[in-house]
């Protein structure tokens, strides 16, 4: 089914308790009618980004009648990707569509509300942010930007990307140049990687002229869209530094305190089904696309252990050294790491134990 048909015949209710679900009609007659501007992080050609962002403002549209209406914008438009966070501080447009690991060069708090390396899976991160303090953690560090933020969507656990050259050890990191995000490009380059920050559309290019050895995106259904296979064949996993990537809504606190409150009950509650439509749109179509990568000549391999614990090591090194010289970054990591403990211990308990026998057997077809 069409993501839009689903919308219309199904009108998702998520993430329960997360939001208040708000009826079309509940939306008063006198209500005004609100244009906005959204500046997405991800191009058009990504469907699962930026098509989820136009389902929100879709929704958005149904909950208030049409008199909230959100026009989204893709990366370059108004601004580049990896400056809508000040475009929305600055009042260029009302909100954006982001990784707020974008921002991690500003402060590195910015990465809890997107990846850590090692860390939450995504329900993990959902129950961080709805019920275990995260929210309130985040907002409170936000507001020091003038900004509101909303969950909107999560890729779950990444792949390790696409590289020219087989790797093997730690040791074949060393002088190489990869497009890696966030946290991750410190930990990387501890180990003698040189990371590389750039946005979606410029992957490819990069990597195509030799600029780059190497480069993450998400997984099977965007890498293939941004036809990283074609230069670089070597597909590495698991994505040891997004162990899940949750998007956000960036919102101008200003315009969202002069919002009715129903618009910002409508807001909330489309927001919450875009935090879930989006993972489990990327649940549906990696496996295929992961076939036609391998069926397109994609060499699929895992990281050794000797890179798995190299980074584990490094990753663990650079959070608390950064937790040690960034009080913003430390009042979240404590609590955020107790929490990630206590659900790594439950996780074990039921899932990692149903998992380690299931998903290794193979189920007849019909």
């Amino acid at each position: 089914m069409e993501r839009r048909d689903f919308l219309k015949k199904a009108g998702i209710s998520a993430a329960a308790g997360a939001a208040t679900v708000v009826a079309a009609p509940a939306i008063a007659q006198s209500e005004p009618n609100i244009k906005w501007r959204l500046a997405s992080s991800f191009p058009k050609t990504l469907d699962t980004l930026f098509g989820g962002t136009e389902d929100f403002c879709n929704r958005l549209r149904q909950l208030t009648n049409g008199k909230f209406d959100i026009r989204p914008f893709p990366a370059g438009e108004i601004v580049p990707g990896l400056q809508v966070l000040d475009a929305v501080k600055d009042g260029t447009v009302e909100l954006c569509h982001t990784a707020p690991y974008y921002f991690f060069g500003k402060n590195e708090a910015f990465a809890f509300d997107c990846a850590v390396p090692f860390g939450m899976t995504a329900r993990a991160h959902n129950a961080w942010m709805y019920y275990g303090g995260g929210m309130e953690a985040l907002r409170a560090f936000y507001a020091n930007y003038g900004v509101v933020n909303f969950l909107a969507g999560n890729s779950g656990c990444q792949m390790g990307g696409w590289f020219r050259k087989p790797i093997n050890s730690v040791a074949d990191l060393k002088g190489l140049k990869m497009r890696i995000g966030g946290f991750a490009g410190r930990v990387m380059e501890r180990l003698g990687l040189v990371p590389q920050q750039i946005a979606a559309g410029d992957i490819y290019p990069s990597l195509e002229k030799g600029t780059i050895d190497a480069a993450e995106w998400i997984g099977p259904f965007d890498d293939e869209k941004l036809g990283l296979n074609k230069v670089a064949p070597h597909y590495y996993y698991p994505g040891w530094w997004e162990g899940s990537t949750a998007f956000s809504f960036l919102v101008n606190k200003s315009q969202w305190d002069k919002l009715p409150k129903s618009y910002q009950a409508a807001f909330e509650t489309a927001a919450a089904e875009t935090n879930v439509r989006i993972l489990a749109d990327y649940d549906a179509k990696n496996p295929q696309a992961l076939g036609r990568l391998i069926k397109s000549g994609a060499k699929l391999s895992a990281f050794s252990k000797d890179i798995m614990e190299g980074c584990f090591k490094a990753a663990n090194e650079v959070m608390e050294e950064t937790a040690s010289k960034n009080p913003e970054f430390k009042k979240i990591y404590e609590p955020w790491k107790r929490f990630r403990n206590d659900e790594f211990q439950w996780f074990r308990i039921a899932e990692q134990a149903y998992a380690q026998f299931t998903f290794g057997k193979q189920f007849g077809k019909k």
